[in-house]
């Protein structure tokens, strides 16, 4: 079985790497990068697969003295299934983000049934905000769901506004199956890519349990937006305001990592996330950074057997991004060291257990997310199986990597210890009556998990 296997393989990993880690951390402007090994020194004689985990840090944090410009549209579902107390609660998460917003912003309200209507065009909000209010109490529900459309839409509307010193999000609230337009997952991804390639972010709100989950998460993850499940129209409005308080943290955007793998060092796959690899070069894209929210990314690397003794440059790290803060384009450049040796009491010391609970973190997503497969199969005794190992396997690491000599930081192996709780719910609730509403818990967790989503 594949969690089986993989909880083996992090195990034998331990065993095989050591020594205290090697980090290698820089910064320029805002954005600080750490560049660290799951393993610190590697064995000359049978070395195997290592990690590479780069974490990305704002340094503005709580120091700013001014909130990032928003260049937004708000995307309002308003087909017939919005109705009664779901399109009074869109209502009132709308006049939520309206709040939240200062006059300089930006922004657009759109809706759509199966038309799609500009109820107010991108617009600094200054005077207007009573206006703007007046409109959205005016929404009625009705239609099909043209939602490939609205969000074209919403973004059309966010470019003439597009500038280095704000953030330009969609943000995507929908109840229902796309049924008017290109509706699969695929067409939706596209989009979503499509409107990163612009800077502008996609942030998926899914209310009730008639959505296309599946949509709206590539949707969001192509476009490196959040994406959230919402059961009770109640609980709109706090996710609104969380929303726009993510967007108003942003502190740096259109962010571009490449790793040029150096001494033998090759590139194998990326854990969590999309990107391209073409030889020994990696390149990944962000589409946002916030001033309180670590991001990081991790890269499964095979290390070249037979090295000499010593230290060896395991890769050349650039980030370039935009800084919203100074409003022009940064970089920041490492490069990663390792150390070879032939003395296996000095490899058998150096796991860098803070790296390993992430890694560990992104190969049970990738468990749980074939589960989901399992489980759209029809294989509810493989489904239930495999989440249950996972949340074993999850619950073992978390003991190994949060207890004795440099153990994880507490929030870390809180956040493990939490997926494993999302497992154990999950295989207990695979039944017909359950699948519906467990399954977009699982892929909004899922995508929180890999993205490491601020709320």
């Amino acid at each position: 079985m594949l969690i089986l296997r993989s909880a083996a393989a992090l195990l034998s990993l331990a065993a095989i790497f050591a020594s205290a880690p090697v980090a290698s951390s820089v910064r320029a402007a805002e954005v600080k990068l750490d560049a660290e090994l799951g393993h610190a020194v590697l064995s000359t004689s049978k070395p195997g697969t290592v990690y590479l985990r780069l974490s990305l840090k704002s340094l503005a944090a709580r120091k700013r003295d001014r909130h990032t410009s928003i260049n937004a549209a708000l995307v309002i579902d308003r087909s017939g299934s919005m109705s009664g107390d779901r399109i009074a609660a869109a209502k009132e998460g709308a006049r939520v983000a309206l709040e939240r917003l200062s006059s300089d912003d930006t922004i657009a309200i759109v809706a759509y049934n199966h038309d799609v209507d500009v109820l107010s065009p991108a617009a600094p909000l200054r005077g207007s905000r009573d206006d703007l209010k007046r409109a959205i109490d005016r929404l009625t529900a009705s239609g099909r769901t043209a939602l490939y459309d609205g969000v074209q839409e919403g973004g059309r509307q966010l470019e003439e506004f597009i500038s280095d010193d704000n953030v330009n999000r969609v943000v995507l609230l929908s109840d229902g199956l796309a049924n008017v337009g290109p509706s699969s997952p695929a067409e939706l991804a596209k989009l979503g890519r499509k409107l990163a390639g612009k800077g502008i972010s996609v942030s998926t709100i899914g209310l009730g349990l008639d959505y296309n989950e599946d949509l709206m998460q590539r949707l969001a993850a192509a476009s490196d937006g959040n994406h959230v499940f919402v059961e009770r129209p109640s609980d709109l409005a706090e996710i609104f305001d969380q929303e726009f308080g993510d967007a108003l943290s942003v502190s740096a955007r259109d962010i571009t990592i490449i790793i040029e793998c150096k001494a033998g060092f090759k590139p194998k796959r990326i854990l969590g996330r999309d990107g391209e690899i073409k030889g020994d070069r990696i390149k990944l894209t962000l589409n946002q950074l916030q001033s309180e929210n670590e991001r990081y990314v991790v890269v499964e690397l095979e290390a070249p057997e037979g090295h000499d003794t010593g230290s060896a440059d395991v890769a050349e790290v650039s980030l370039d991004y935009i800084d919203l803060d100074k409003g022009g384009p940064a970089r920041v450049t490492t490069s990663p060291k390792v150390r070879f040796s032939a003395d296996a009491g000095e490899v058998d010391k150096g796991i860098n257990k803070e790296v390993m609970t992430q890694v560990a973190a992104q190969i049970a997503t990738e468990t749980s997310e074939k589960a989901v497969e399992l489980r759209d199969k029809g294989d509810i005794a493989g489904a239930r199986q495999l989440l249950q190992d996972n949340a074993q396997y999850i619950g073992r690491l978390s003991n190994d990597y949060g207890s004795g000599p440099d153990a994880a930081a507490p929030t870390s192996i809180s956040k493990l210890k939490e997926l494993e709780e999302q497992n154990r719910v999950a295989a207990d609730n695979l039944d017909e009556d359950s699948w519906g509403r467990t399954r977009k818990a699982m892929r909004a967790d899922q995508h929180r998990a890999k993205v490491q989503q601020a709320y």
